[in-house]
């Protein structure tokens, strides 16, 4: 056709197969779970080989990958001569460190748990690990190292003459008189034992401090940042510049820099002069992953603000608003309730936001603010149930949401420990709903016979066969086990799920 060339339409990549890599934590039938061991906050850092995981006994434990390390450089040639290479992700427990304790604010006599509410990972630096992790009320600056450990030898101690309790016979003895003087005598008393080595003072000399091929992990809090929020932080994210971050609570945002732990800056106030007049508190907050200047913030009224710090010091007006309109004739007393946005995540190159409300995920376009480009109905067999989860207040459940790495999937949780993940290229059908246990597969769902395009921008709806009394899959749904908390790896199909006190691990 004129010397042009024909562009062929790729064909939608086809549903993954999931597969189950490890868990951590896993219990045994009939085992109680304690509170304090259910987890409450995960996240991969940039490069995927260390993975975090938080508490709601305020500890933070650090999972590291081991498979690369053992063939890196087999790995790599493989790689550079484009030879296809697909290994069995495997991560390992590296430490863990006591994070946040219980404490008592006295003015307002209110109890601070110690339950980690997020975790973020920031560059690393000279071999270290650095992370923020915070409660309600506290930000603190962690840094992780390894370090070797010291050892000192050539001691000038006869091991034969040491005491019972261990300590050197050669010890000196400063003797001190009534009402803390001191005797008018030579301070150098020995003990009774006490003998010089041979030759005397001249073969005196002193310990030498070795290093030695042990090495021990330390974690060591850098900063903390407090007293800035009157109210509970619910998100925490790093700006791409590497040196500040913000903190959210229901009414602020604060920016922070990372080297300045007693001044903040609140760049977000929605607190109404009268709180009679408050109608929406901040969800989630969450900078643009390439562009220092641009956060976006989400609602409890369903929509997403997109605002540009170079407008003003105080950005009381957003850039974009994005909301999506809901029918006049479906609203009901839960409308609002299942509309708040529990969680919010930018696409690797910042072009798309996803967002978690009660029932759905939604994906939105920055350039186009007239409503969502798909939207992914998670668990809508829970419609009719709405009045019974509001009276057990499982309808305030709070479920993160993520992205993979390229863009193409999106993953959620939901109840009975079971998570979806959905295709969201053009023509893309996949709907897969998989559960938090060693046989993920069980329980899936057969996924809708029809495709639907994204790339005219539509408003996609997706879903597989449900009924009001049973799950997605025919099985009875259990409110009690929920899969709240979920991370994509940054670069490759796996994922991390918790289920209560267990991590699983699946990859693709």
């Amino acid at each position: 056709m004129n010397g042009g060339e024909v562009k062929e339409v790729e064909a939608p990549a086809e549903p993954l197969e999931w597969r189950f890599s490890q868990v951590f934590g896993e219990r045994t039938a009939g085992e109680e779970v304690q509170e304090v061991d259910i987890i409450s906050a995960i996240e991969f850092d940039k490069t995927g080989d260390h993975l975090a995981t938080g508490d709601r006994g305020g500890r933070v434990v650090l999972f590291e990958r081991t498979d690369k390390r053992d063939h890196g450089g087999y790995r790599r040639d493989l790689e550079m001569m484009d030879h296809p290479v697909r290994t069995h992700p495997e991560f390992r427990y590296k430490t863990e460190f006591q994070s946040h304790e219980p404490e008592f604010d006295y003015l307002k006599s209110l109890e601070i748990e110690e339950k980690i509410n997020k975790i973020r990972w920031c560059q690393t630096a000279n071999n270290a690990l650095f992370l923020l992790s915070t409660n309600d009320k506290t930000i603190k600056f962690w840094k992780i190292q390894e370090k070797k450990v010291k050892k000192i030898c050539d001691m000038n101690i006869d091991p034969s003459k040491a005491t019972g309790n261990g300590n050197p016979a050669c010890s000196i003895v400063k003797p001190y008189v009534t009402n803390g003087g001191c005797a008018d005598r030579s301070y150098g008393y020995l003990s009774k034992d006490f003998s010089f080595p041979a030759g005397s003072f001249a073969a005196l000399h002193f310990p030498t401090v070795v290093h030695s091929n042990e090495t021990s992990l330390s974690a060591r809090c850098r900063r903390i940042y407090a007293h800035a929020h009157d109210y509970h932080i619910n998100s925490i994210s790093n700006n791409s510049d590497g040196e500040t971050f913000i903190s959210a609570d229901d009414l602020r945002i604060n920016l922070w820099n990372l080297e300045i732990s007693n001044q903040s800056f609140n760049i977000v106030d929605v607190k109404p002069t009268n709180m009679e007049d408050l109608t929406e508190v901040i969800t989630s907050a969450e900078f643009h992953p390439t562009h220092c200047n641009m956060l976006a913030y989400s609602s409890s009224k369903g929509s997403i603000r997109l605002i540009d710090l170079r407008q003003s010091a105080l950005c009381d007006s957003h850039a974009k608003l994005f909301e999506g309109m809901e029918a006049p004739n479906s609203k009901s007393f839960f409308t609002e309730i299942i509309a708040s946005i529990s969680d919010i995540k930018f696409g690797k190159d910042g072009r798309y936001i996803l967002s978690r409300d009660y029932m759905n995920l939604k994906l939105w376009d920055i350039n186009m603010d007239s409503g969502p480009v798909a939207t992914f109905q998670v668990h809508e067999y829970l419609r009719p149930k709405l009045c019974d989860l509001y009276e057990n207040d499982s309808i305030f459940d709070k479920f993160e949401c993520c992205l993979s790495g390229d863009g193409t999937r999106v993953a959620t949780g939901s109840y009975s420990n079971l998570f979806r993940v959905f295709g969201c290229t053009a023509g893309s059908t996949e709907a897969t709903t998989l559960e938090a246990s060693k046989n993920p597969m069980r329980r899936q769902a057969p996924a809708p016979s029809r495709p639907r395009s994204l790339s005219t921008f539509a408003r996609v709806s997706r879903r597989g066969p449900e009924s009001p009394a049973v799950d997605a899959n025919g099985n009875a749904f259990d409110l009690s086990t929920k899969l709240l908390h979920l991370a994509w790896h940054p670069t490759e199909n796996s994922l991390a799920c918790a289920a209560a006190n267990s991590l699983y691990m699946y990859f693709a």
